[in-house]
C-alpha cells in the first residue's frame, strides 16, 4: 500500500513538474513569457484538470498495465479532455486578467507536447514494475475448492505473476489429484519466506469462520506487520479488479460500508439533475444524426426506424426502451445477440459498432426511467431467468439502469449466464462504490470504447 501512493506520489510530481516546465518552454518560444520569468501559479488550473483526467483513468495506480494499446488511447483521451476543460476554464470561465488568456495555442501546443512524454515515462516505470513482479508471487490461502477457483480467475484477468496456493487444511496438499495446480502448505512456503527464498507481492486470505488454527493466525498476524500486502479474497477483488465476487453476497450484504447513492440522497438528487440537462442537450445536438440513420435504416429495408423492448428498470419495474433498429425488422431466433449474427443489418452494424444505435435511450433518460450511467437495462423476459438462477440478483435493480457503465466498459457483451453472472460482480462494484469520480472515470473509458468500437 505504502508503495502505491509512493508511485501515485511521484507520477504526480512528475507531471506536474513537466506541466510547468513544458508551458514555460511554450510560452518563451512564443514570445508570451519573458525569458527570465516563470509563470507558476496561473498552472494550478491545467495542472488539476491534467491530474484529474489522468486519475479517472488510474494512471496513477501501480497495478495499471500502461504497456497497452487500450490505456494509450485512454491516456490521450483523457489529456484531450484536460485540454478541453483547461479552455474552457480559461476562456469562459474566469474573469480577464488570467494570464492564460494571452494565447490559446500555448496551451494546446503544451498539452500536445505533454500527451507523447507522460505516456512515455508511465511505460517506461510500468514495464520496470512487471519485470519487478514477475519475480514475486501472490500467495493465496484458502480451502482446496477456493485455491483452484483464485487460479483460474487469475488466469481469466491476465494475472502474469507466479501464484503460489496454499490449503488451510496441511493435508488437502498431500491429497491433491494429478492434473490440478499444486498446493504448497503454508507452513513451508513461510519458511521460504523467512529465508528470502520466496518474494510474496501480496498475501491473499480467504474469509473463513474458524478454520484457521491459531498457530496460522499468529504466523499471518506476524506477516501483516511485518509489512507484507495483505487482503481478504473480497477486498483482493475490489482492489485489484474493482468488482465484488459473488460469493460474498447474502441478503445482508448491503448493510456495509459504501452506498453513498442509498444513505445519501443528495448524490441522487444531483444525479438526476444532471440527467436531465446532459440527455436535453444530448438529444438536441444529436437530431441530425438521428435523422442521417432513421434515412439509412429506411432505405435499407423500408422496415421501421426505432426498436422498442421492454426493460426492467429501479425497484424493477418495467419500461419501453427505445434504440434505433439494427435488426431485420421479422429477426427472432436467439435472445442474446451473438459474434456476426446474421440478423444484423449492413447498416444496423455501423450503428452498433458506433453505439448510435444507443442515442434515443437519451428519452428513456430524460423520462427518468434511466440515468446515463449505471447497470445495464436487461429485458424483462432475461431478467425473470436471472432472478430464478442467480442469487440477490435483485441488487442490481437498486438504481437506474444506463446506457453506460462500470459493467460495460469492463466486460464485453454478455451472452450467456456466465458472462451475466461476471457483469453482475462489477455491477455490484458500481452500486455499492457509486461516485461522481467514478461516473467521470466511466464517462472516459466509455469515450475510449466509442471510438474503437469495441462490444456489441
Amino acid at each position: 500500500m505504502v508503495k502505491r501512493k509512493r508511485t501515485a506520489l511521484g507520477l504526480i510530481a512528475l507531471d506536474t513538474i513537466l506541466l510547468v516546465g513544458v508551458f514555460n518552454a511554450v510560452g518563451w518560444l512564443r514570445g508570451i513569457v519573458a525569458h527570465d520569468d516563470w509563470v507558476l501559479a496561473p498552472l494550478l488550473v491545467p495542472a488539476a484538470f491534467l491530474i484529474l483526467a489522468l486519475y479517472l483513468i488510474d494512471g496513477y495506480e501501480a497495478h495499471t498495465d500502461m504497456m497497452n494499446l487500450d490505456y494509450t488511447s485512454q491516456h490521450l483521451i483523457a489529456l484531450s479532455s484536460a485540454l478541453l476543460a483547461t479552455l474552457v476554464a480559461t476562456f469562459v470561465i474566469i474573469p480577464e486578467g488570467f494570464s492564460l488568456q494571452q494565447s490559446r495555442s500555448v496551451t494546446i501546443v503544451s498539452f500536445v507536447l505533454l500527451m507523447p512524454v507522460t505516456i512515455a515515462y508511465r511505460r517506461f516505470l510500468s514495464a520496470s514494475l512487471h519485470d519487478v513482479r514477475r519475480g514475486r508471487s501472490l500467495v493465496f490461502l484458502g480451502d482446496r475448492a477456493s485455491c483452484l477457483g483464485f487460479k483460474a480467475e487469475c488466469e481469466q484477468q491476465g494475472l502474469a505473476q507466479p501464484i503460489v496456493l496454499c490449503p488451510g487444511d496441511a493435508g488437502d496438499a498431500a491429497r491433491a489429484p494429478a492434473g490440478e495446480p499444486e498446493l504448497h502448505p503454508f507452513n513451508d512456503v513461510l519458511d521460504r519466506v523467512k529465508t528470502g527464498r520466496l518474494e510474496i507481492e501480496a498475501l491473499v486470505v480467504r474469509e473463513t469462520a474458524g478454520e484457521f488454527s491459531d498457530e496460522l493466525s499468529q504466523a499471518l498476524a506476524d506477516l501483516y506487520f511485518s509489512g507484507v500486502p495483505t487482503y481478504t479474497l473480497e477486498l483482493f477483488h475490489q482492489t485489484y479488479w474493482r468488482k465484488i465476487p459473488l460469493y460474498r453476497l447474502s441478503q445482508t450484504w448491503l448493510f456495509q460500508e459504501g452506498f453513498q447513492i442509498a444513505r445519501e440522497p443528495v448524490f441522487e438528487r444531483l444525479k438526476r439533475v444532471s440527467d436531465v440537462v446532459l440527455s436535453s442537450l444530448g438529444l438536441l445536438l444529436s437530431l441530425p444524426l438521428i435523422a442521417a440513420a432513421a434515412l439509412a435504416i429506411k432505405l435499407e429495408d423500408g422496415g421501421p426506424i426505432f426498436f422498442r423492448q421492454t426493460r426492467i428498470g429501479r425497484n424493477r419495474v418495467p419500461f419501453p426502451l427505445f434504440k434505433l433498429r439494427t435488426m431485420r425488422a421479422t429477426a427472432d431466433g436467439d435472445l442474446y445477440t451473438q459474434k456476426n449474427d446474421r440478423r444484423i443489418t449492413r447498416v444496423g452494424g455501423f450503428l452498433r459498432n458506433s453505439r448510435i444505435d444507443e442515442i434515443p435511450q437519451l428519452l428513456n433518460v430524460f423520462r427518468g426511467e434511466m440515468s446515463l450511467i449505471g447497470p445495464r437495462a436487461e429485458w424483462d423476459r432475461l431478467v425473470a431467468d436471472y432472478e430464478a438462477k442467480i442469487p440477490c440478483y435483485h441488487f442490481r435493480h437498486l438504481v437506474k439502469p444506463g446506457i453506460t457503465g462500470w459493467a460495460q466498459i469492463n466486460y464485453p457483451y454478455g451472452a450467456s449466464l456466465d458472462d451475466t453472472l461476471r457483469k453482475l460482480e462489477y455491477d455490484l462494484y458500481y452500486i455499492r462504490h457509486f461516485s461522481f469520480v467514478l461516473d467521470a472515470s466511466i464517462v472516459l473509458k466509455t469515450i475510449h470504447v466509442m471510438l474503437f468500437g469495441k462490444g456489441r
